[in-house]
């Protein structure tokens, strides 16, 4: 991508998983003449105006523009993740099958994990493709130098073939499915003498051009190669993998990118790990986005920081559910969410999302500043529905906030389907509140 203003279905195309979508994200701010900073570095040594941002663990990006006064500017964040529901490669994951294989060639299925809530039949009967991080030792005499590449294969060499309904005549009465047995990606036949048992090895070596022995380990998913589409009667809606949740980081990126200087820091914070709880250091549980508040404010005193983080506000952007035509009994009676109709706030009366009135009350004032529309998301009283990154976050951090997203159709399958117009009006809202 040539220009940090591309739009969404190019960043979609691109962001094929958490460390795909980080590395597009980082190209996107260099362009826009943000530069890098490095947790490792022992001064950041922050400017008024300063555009900057901070890789962690090459899967979450906090992206930032100091205040007028660095250690004296409240801040404006907005939160997502870059994570979406799939399915991560297990160390040494190919699986010969013998009773398939014949002559020079092996028959290799691939072992898989599910990583979060898929839904999995969505997967099945796809073209899939291999993207993630690669960890290589670049030089075989400096052992310990090891580089991260961002990779993606995009060649059509997987597919969860689904068991035909002659042998599985119940396959329309909802048949459960197992991960280990029925959701293993098939990669073909792979030629004994190019190792079938070292298959991905050897493909990902080949797509980076190194030696295989170079690669040491890897972080590999798998994804639909099928693009974003335009789709409905009149082209209005979105429809492609991952809009849960990068359709909302890729909002919270734009607003940051239309900002210019002003008294408040503005913040980008897309995490990763939500989708599994966001319990690692690069998840919203840890202490990371702290960290980077406490230096971005260094000059600052600890109470002074304090009084900082008292005067912010914070919106959490995870997308939310819209009215199914064909299942409105599973939303609340009264609050239907509905495509094209605006950002949604969501509520919940245990404290699954950080939102109440105050909050609430807050973004629809900076919604209305701006026109734009804002529904509301309540789980229906019978159904406990998830939690996101809000109630999360200001477990570690004393802030203010609003959980909200896009709403969306068949959150967690290998599509989803949102609204052009939502993420245009969302991004109008955000760009009002940084």
């Amino acid at each position: 991508m040539a220009s940090g203003k591309t739009d969404i279905f190019d960043f979609m195309t691109a962001a094929v998983s958490n460390f795909n979508a980080v590395e597009t994200i980082a190209d996107l701010l260099r362009i826009e003449d943000f530069t890098e900073l490095r947790e490792s570095d022992f001064c950041w040594n922050v400017q008024p105006g300063g555009r900057h941002f901070v890789i962690k663990n090459d899967s979450a990006i906090f992206a930032f523009i100091a205040g007028e006064e660095p250690a004296a500017s409240p801040f404006r964040l907005i939160a997502a993740h870059s994570d979406s529901p799939g399915f991560r490669l297990k160390p040494n994951p190919e699986m010969p099958v013998g009773a398939c294989s014949g002559g020079a060639d092996l028959m290799v299925k691939l072992n898989v994990e599910k990583y979060g809530g898929v839904i999995l039949s969505s997967w099945m009967d796809r073209p899939l493709g291999l993207c993630g991080r690669v960890i290589v030792c670049p030089d075989f005499d400096f052992p310990l130098e090891l580089e991260s590449r961002i990779v993606r294969l995009d060649e059509p060499r997987l597919v969860i073939p689904r068991l035909a309904i002659h042998f599985n005549r119940a396959v329309n009465e909802g048949v459960p499915l197992s991960v280990q047995k029925d959701m293993l990606p098939i990669l073909g036949y792979v030629s004994k003498t190019l190792g079938g048992k070292d298959a991905v090895r050897n493909l990902l070596a080949n797509h980076l051009e190194i030696d295989p022995e170079q690669i040491i380990d890897f972080d590999i998913t798998l994804y639909d190669l099928q693009g974003p589409e335009r789709i409905g009667a009149d082209s209005s809606w979105i429809n492609c993998g991952r809009l849960d949740d990068l359709a909302m980081a890729w909002c919270a990126i734009q607003a940051l990118l239309e900002a210019g200087e002003g008294e408040n820091t503005r913040v980008a914070a897309i995490f990763d790990n939500e989708e599994t709880g966001s319990a690692t250091r690069q998840g919203a549980h840890s202490p990371v986005l702290r960290n980077i508040l406490r230096r971005i404010a260094a000059e600052a005193t600890d109470e002074q920081f304090l009084a900082l983080l008292a005067r912010s506000f914070f919106i959490s952007a995870d997308c939310a559910h819209a009215a199914h035509p064909n299942y409105l009994e599973k939303m609340d009676p009264v609050n239907l969410p509905r495509l094209g109709a605006g950002p949604v706030i969501k509520v919940n009366a245990n404290c699954k999302y950080m939102t109440d009135a105050l909050s609430a009350a807050r973004f629809k004032q900076i919604c209305a500043m701006v026109d734009v529309p804002v529904q509301e998301f309540v789980n229906h009283s019978d159904s406990p529905g998830g939690s996101t990154l809000g109630n999360i976050l200001t477990s570690t951090l004393d802030i203010d906030g609003v959980d909200m997203g896009i709403s969306l159709w068949s959150m967690h399958s290998a599509r989803e389907t949102a609204s052009l117009t939502d993420i245009a009006l969302t991004i109008r809202a955000f760009s009002a509140a940084l």
